[in-house]
């Protein structure tokens, strides 16, 4: 250490969020570039090559190969693809000095497809799987976390090429469960849920999370074993009258309400002014219209109301994922005085279906079903209307002459499950992988066909599987960190033991290289504390920073022929145990080959 390229600090960095996020900066793992950027300092990159290693070698072992393409892409084939204009603004662009048109790739689908149409050419070139741990790049809006969401980030990503659907469902096998096995070896817990294949496109994929409470994204399950992210959930519909028994409803009145702009004051007025037989009004009774603007990648705005009950909200995630590759911005003021007939607070499903043809799209969650009553907006100032029914009064989800449905709503406790397993509940992940079956998005655009078996030309069908190098990282550091400092799992640790040497005598000096040596010769990988002018606290300290799962500490004890030994992995009791000095080389080698 009296030589190593770091400086551990005693105060927690400004922008730190995270507990992990703090002490790999304050360990001397990481450093800040610039916004969304870190520069992997020698403790933090042997770290990031230990995780590599363990990604690698379950990679080989389903018979994947590696390889690396450049980080830098030309257009071309992302414009075929769609995804030059689907990507949006999280897009890095950039033109060369001839100004021909490139972008630092966020993921590799189109290269990879290029690359494997230019050397395959028939179906016993295939199943092929091929794999890189490369630097991707994504102009994040709001980098946060640490590491967690960065705009420049190692990955590993690997993508299969089959001849047909049966391929791919055993490739897809192959790569979860190497996932599986990847996450089991790093110690780092992780829950595979449905997910939305959003701009990667495809049939089907699914996330791996790491649960934790300071995970950006939200996904539900059951104790029955469904798991999903928020964005993949679908709603149960519930059962929708006929013709005649929503004609027998009763018929729809407007009422004064004044003073209700929100769904709590309207609830409250029309239970003490129109209070109904069997039960009280909730929010749940409210049908809540949410204007928002969408831009489309083109630069396009265009409004947009979603119709939901009153007790839920729009989740932000679950919009952005069903108008993607449009982004939602808020309807501003400005946005209302091109819509004057749209009256703020008090807005109903009449008015916008008299607006449709200026363009605002009126979409209903699924739950607006044919015979479902409301309470909504009359579309005037103070006045609400009661018992409006879906398709009677105006176009229920699924009708002719409804827009379309949207999955936006907040889910709730309690929700049942869209496979009918049971009452959902919430958690909150890290997104440490993401899988996708591609099937033939990318080889029908880009033209990927081989020779089958019978000579005749068929379309390749793909998958994509990506895992966050850096992200896991984050996640180890901030899982296992402590009160005094990181807790690294063997696996991925910067070193197997840490040598503290506590003492100015030349014979606990030489005890100390001794031992290192020692270690060093039997395959053990050591950190040596051998700073001469830093005392002893200081040096415990930074060994409880760092996070090195055994600490030696070869002190005082060497004139009674003993080293100290502490356990600091990950679940370990941090014993303390006594071991003599003849015997410590060989202990501690046992200790870490386990």
């Amino acid at each position: 250490m009296s030589t190593l390229f770091l400086k551990t600090l005693r105060e927690d960095p400004a922008d730190a969020e995270l507990a992990g996020h703090r002490l790999l900066v304050r360990a001397g793992y990481v450093r800040r570039t610039g916004s969304g950027t870190y520069a992997w300092l020698p403790l933090g990159h042997r770290v990031c090559r230990r995780v590599e290693a363990v990604v690698r070698e379950e990679m080989d072992a389903i018979g994947a190969q590696e390889v690396l393409l450049p980080a830098l892409a030309p257009r071309e084939p992302y414009d075929v693809s769609g995804r030059w204009t689907d990507y949006g603004p999280n897009l890095f662009r950039l033109a060369d000095r001839r100004g021909a048109d490139h972008l630092l790739s966020p993921t590799h689908e189109e290269i990879m497809t290029l690359l494997v149409k230019d050397l395959c050419s028939s179906y016993k070139d295939l199943p092929l799987s091929l794999y890189q741990i490369q630097t991707k790049f994504r102009d994040e809006a709001r980098p946060r976390g640490g590491l967690l969401r960065t705009r420049e980030f190692i990955m590993k990503d690997s993508y299969s090429f089959d001849v047909d659907d049966a391929g791919l469902d055993a490739s897809y096998a192959a790569h979860r469960a190497a996932y599986v096995r990847i996450f089991d070896r790093l110690g780092l817990p992780v829950v595979a849920v449905a997910a939305d294949s959003g701009a990667m496109g495809g049939s089907a994929s699914e996330e791996f999370l790491h649960p934790s409470p300071h995970g950006e994204d939200t996904y539900v399950a059951t104790d029955a074993g469904y798991a999903a992210n928020v964005e993949a959930v679908t709603t149960p519909v519930p059962r929708a009258l006929d013709d005649q028994q929503v004609s027998a409803l009763a018929p729809a009145h407007v009422e004064d309400t004044p003073e209700t702009p929100t769904i709590e004051t309207l609830v409250a007025v029309v239970n003490e002014r129109f209070p109904r037989d069997g039960a009280a009004w909730t929010a749940a009774d409210t049908l809540k219209n949410v204007l928002v603007t969408l831009v489309h990648p083109g630069g396009d705005r265009e409004p947009l109301v979603v119709g939901l009950p009153g007790d839920r909200d729009v989740d932000p995630k679950r919009l952005e994922s069903a108008v993607a590759p449009a982004l939602v911005e808020p309807f501003e003021a400005e946005d209302f005085a091109k819509h004057p007939a749209l009256v703020r607070g008090y807005i109903g499903p009449g008015v916008l279906g008299s607006e449709r043809a200026s363009g605002i799209r009126y979409l209903l969650d699924p739950r607006v079903v044919a015979g479902t009553s409301w309470i909504t907006g009359a579309d005037e100032p103070g006045r609400h209307v009661i018992d409006l029914v879906a398709g009677r009064d105006f176009p229920a989800a699924g009708q002719d002459g409804c827009d379309g449905t949207i999955e936006a709503a907040t889910i709730l406790d309690g929700d049942p499950a869209p496979d009918g397993s049971g009452p959902l509940h919430a958690a909150r992940g890290m997104e440490m992988a993401h899988v996708f079956q591609l099937g033939r998005k990318y080889a029908d655009a880009l033209g990927l066909q081989v020779l089958d078996a019978n000579g005749k030309l068929v379309t390749v069908t793909m998958g994509s599987y990506g895992i966050g190098v850096g992200r896991a990282v984050a996640a180890l550091a901030e899982s296992g960190a402590d009160e005094t400092g990181l807790r690294w799992p063997r696996a991925v640790a910067p070193a197997d033991v840490h040598v503290v040497l506590a003492g100015k005598d030349d014979a606990v000096r030489a005890a100390a290289e001794s031992l290192c040596a020692e270690l060093v010769a039997a395959g053990v990988e050591v950190l040596y504390d051998d700073r001469a002018r830093v005392s002893p606290g200081v040096k415990f300290k930074d060994a409880e920073l760092i996070g090195v799962p055994t600490i030696v500490t070869v002190g005082r004890g060497v004139a009674d022929g003993v080293v100290e030994v502490r356990d600091r992995s990950v679940g370990g009791d941090e014993a303390r145990t006594d071991v003599a000095l003849a015997d410590a080389a060989q202990h501690l080698t046992a200790l870490v080959d386990g």
